[in-house]
């Protein structure tokens, strides 16, 4: 699976960690940044991740910021993205079941030293279950449709 991930300053140390936790999965990885602990604006990272994701030339896309909500928002700016802030392997596994997600976000300051290779692979794995969930999508879909055509 092709991942693209982002980070900005406050995430910088969990983005590396996640890349090695990828490859060593045998993922490809595309780094869209930052790769100092200089301060970057958020959006400019979560857009190059929402945007390699929403195009197809990624799978999925992992986003981490001090708290996950800001990367989030931007995210779901981009069309076809569905991007959701999670802490724990419940809301990770959850946000796949019913939501689809394509681009998961964290809090580099909740995660910090915890080991994410359960999350993540939670995450690469869970299969999307469809059905009554799928018609929920596709209002959302309608929605960001509309919005794009006004």
């Amino acid at each position: 699976m092709k991942i693209a991930i982002g980070s900005d300053h406050r995430g910088i140390q969990v983005k590396e960690k996640l890349i090695d936790i990828l490859q060593n999965a045998g993922n490809s990885v595309e780094d869209c940044g930052t790769n100092s602990e200089d301060s970057v604006d958020y959006p400019d990272i979560a857009s190059a991740v929402a945007t390699s994701v929403s195009k197809g030339d990624s799978d999925r896309g992992i986003l981490i910021c001090g708290t996950g909500i800001g990367m989030a928002i931007t995210a779901n700016k981009v069309h076809g993205v569905r991007a959701a802030t999670c802490n724990d392997n419940f809301s990770t596994e959850m946000c796949r079941r019913h939501n689809d997600v394509n681009v998961l976000c964290l809090s580099g300051d909740l995660v910090g030293e915890r080991p994410l290779d359960d999350m993540i692979q939670i995450f690469l794995d869970t299969a999307f279950e469809g059905g009554r969930h799928a018609r929920r999508l596709e209002k959302i879909a309608a929605l960001e449709n509309q919005e794009s055509n006004s």
